[in-house]
């Protein structure tokens, strides 16, 4: 901080300002001659009035804001009032991020980023006014400038501007360090690392990292502890091993930046690799695979090929693991490989040539199915580029345990993009019958007229999806049983089944249920139900071999599945007793034909017995069927008289052991179907 007092030209020497960067000399100059002052030094210059208007009266060089000038004057030649000072410095903010500035002082103080007022608290006071705001700075260089303002009174200001260094505020990363390089000493094998000093306000330090050549995976190397320094220096094993090494700037909040350029250190090595033991395998599209066993990180192998044992060896390319795929080796032929380890001080050792003859290309099969037109089965399989381009397809019923393959003409043809680097085609067999299983296989053809061996097999049938047409002479019956539906025999050939619904409104499918599936050859159904005035509409659909159906291919099967409307019989009885007994009574019909009813009851239980009654419809009233009452322990009953061909109803009475009285329960009905036999 420089406070400007009123000083004489003897003792206006030199003044030695303190920075976060060092000590800045700066010296005194008279107001008319230029003065430098260096960055993050603010510029100060003095103004006899409040509009920073004319020439300053004096300019000098102030390392901090932070000045009470009383009321006096601030300087030489300065008015005690009705004057003004402004601090100005252009600053390399590195990364930049979240900045708090704070201002304070008597009367006006403002303050701009680049041009753009951040604070303002500019009046005349006399009590200090205080401001401090949050400000995001963005990377690189950027001009701060502080003007104050006196009007009348005491006069003093204070400024200051500092990153804001918690986690949970600054997100953003510091700039990767510049200037990096590297250094080796054979002689004792340490590497020396050095980088220019990061211009961040608030950097912690710095790690080191390295990686492996040829490799992506940096480790740090210089410790748990930051360095502040600008040098690293570590010991490497002279194994002619390649690294990276790279260093990277971590600021107060944590946050780490990018990695500064890769710098190659590479130790002493004078050892030849291993040598290389090659073997190979044929992937029939992709190519023929070369492997080999890896040495180490650092070490490189080149691939190459010749038609003959003592021909021309063409470099295929580099690899740096342990095998390669050569694409472009020739199907049907021999080739000759060599493959040559390299280390990074160039040390070499070369396999042995491996001779691998390539079978011809066998097509890889991908699918076979019904094409979008039906018009037949379409087979498509992958080759490469490499491989010819004319192909044979051969087809054989699956149902015949003895067919043999048989060529089907099937002209092949180009699918998908022309650019596709493993190209796929097709061909459809438009011969193929309609459900007749078959399978099928693919071979090559070279221009030699050489045919490979086959692809792997693939199964498909042509699919059928024309549904049975629809049913005919669908009839209908009501009886005191039931509903009979009786229809024609389904013409179509592949028929499955016959599936039965019913509904109570045809138009809307939510009200169908399932009823029935029956085998080919049957035309008759019974709904065994309890007649009861209801009207239903009956449904039934023939059903393919395919699972083809009008019922499963229209959004209206009434429209196009025969259908018919029923109105059933009405048996209920013309009255009933009143349900008063506390028994539950429930009845079925066993596979005699016999109704079997049982009875159960929660609370008030007691009685001496039970009556059970049926409804007689011939003189509409319950006839008693138990001459004595039955036990009180009893809980069921099977009526050996049932009648066959109708629908029966039951009621039981619990008899009181006061009294004899008698309470009821509800009805209970048993259809039965006549005895066909």
């Amino acid at each position: 901080m420089n406070p400007a007092r009123r000083t004489t030209a003897a003792t206006a020497t030199a003044v030695v300002l303190a920075t976060a960067g060092g000590l800045l000399g700066a010296l005194a100059a008279p107001a008319s001659a230029a003065v430098t002052c260096n960055s993050p030094v603010f510029k100060r210059q003095f103004f006899a009035n409040t509009a920073f208007s004319g020439t300053p009266k004096k300019t000098d060089c102030d390392s901090v804001i932070d000045q009470n000038w009383g009321t006096g004057a601030p300087a030489t030649g300065l008015p005690r009032n009705y004057f003004g000072v402004r601090w100005s410095l252009t600053r390399d903010f590195g990364s930049g991020g979240p900045f708090t500035f704070s201002a304070s002082g008597l009367d006006g103080i403002r303050v701009y980023l680049d041009g753009v007022r951040k604070i303002d608290l500019w009046r005349n006071t006399s009590t200090t006014v205080y401001k401090t705001v949050n400000v995001t700075i963005p990377s690189g260089r950027h001009s701060l400038r502080v003007d104050y303002v006196n009007w009348t009174g005491s006069a003093k200001v204070k400024f200051r501007y500092a990153p804001r260094t918690s986690a949970t505020v600054d997100k953003v990363r510091p700039l990767a360090p510049t200037g990096a390089a590297v250094t080796y000493d054979q002689a004792t094998s340490k590497a020396r690392v050095t980088w220019a000093r990061n211009r961040e306000m608030d950097l912690a330090g710095y790690r080191v990292y390295r990686r492996l050549k040829g490799t992506g995976d940096y480790r740090v190397v210089s410790g748990g502890t930051l360095l502040t320094g600008t040098s690293f220096t570590q010991y490497l094993a002279p194994t002619g091993t390649a690294y990276y090494y790279e260093v990277r700037a971590v600021d107060r909040a944590g946050n780490e930046s990018a990695g500064s350029t890769d710098q190659l250190v590479t130790t002493v090595d004078r050892t030849a690799p291993l040598t290389p033991v090659v073997s190979a395998s044929d992937d029939p599209v992709r190519g023929v695979t070369l492997d080999w066993q890896d040495d180490a990180y650092g070490v490189t192998y080149d691939v190459y090929r010749a038609a003959a044992s003592d021909g021309e060896f063409v470099k295929l390319g580099l690899s740096y693991g342990s095998s390669r795929l050569d694409e472009t080796a020739p199907y049907g032929d021999t080739s000759y490989y060599r493959v040559v380890a390299k280390d990074g001080a160039g040390n070499t050792a070369a396999s042995q040539v491996l001779a691998f003859t390539r079978p011809l290309a066998v097509p890889a099969m991908d699918t076979a199915g019904t094409n979008e037109a039906e018009t037949g089965i379409e087979l498509r399989w992958t080759t490469s580029k490499a491989a010819p381009a004319e192909f044979r397809a051969y087809r054989w019923d699956r149902s015949d345990p003895d067919a043999v393959p048989v060529h089907v003409v099937c002209e092949s043809y180009r699918v998908g993009n022309e650019a596709d680097y493993y190209p796929q085609y097709g061909c459809t067999d438009h011969s193929a019958e309609r459900r007749t299983s078959y399978a099928y296989y693919v071979t090559s053809v070279d221009s030699q007229g050489r045919e490979s061996a086959p692809s792997r097999t693939v199964y498909a049938s042509r699919r059928d999806t024309t549904p049975p047409p629809t049913v005919t002479g669908l009839t209908h019956t009501s009886t005191e049983y039931g509903t009979v539906l009786q229809w024609d025999e389904s013409t179509a050939e592949d028929l499955a089944s016959y599936t039965v619904l019913r509904a109570t409104d045809a138009r809307d499918t939510s009200t169908y249920e399932w009823m029935a599936s029956l085998p080919p050859g049957t035309t008759r159904y019974v709904d065994v139900g309890v007649p009861d005035d209801e009207n239903w509409v009956y449904l039934v659909d023939a059903v393919d071999t395919s699972n083809n159906s009008l019922y499963t291919l229209s959004g209206n099967p009434a429209d196009v599945v025969a259908n018919v409307s029923v109105d059933e019989f009405d048996l209920t009885p013309a009255h009933t007793p009143p349900h008063t007994a506390a028994w539950t009574l429930s009845a079925e019909a066993d596979e005699a034909g016999r109704a079997v009813l049982s009875w159960t009851c929660g609370t008030d239980c007691d009685t001496s017995g039970f009556h059970v009654y049926r409804w007689d419809r011939a003189t509409q009233q319950y006839v008693r069927l138990t001459d004595v009452p039955l036990a009180a322990d009893a809980r069921g009953y099977t009526d050996p008289a049932t009648p066959a061909g109708t629908t029966s109803h039951y009621v039981v009475s619990a008899v009181a052991a006061a009294d004899g009285s008698e309470m009821y329960t509800g009805l209970a009905p048993v259809v039965v179907a006549p005895n066909e036999g």
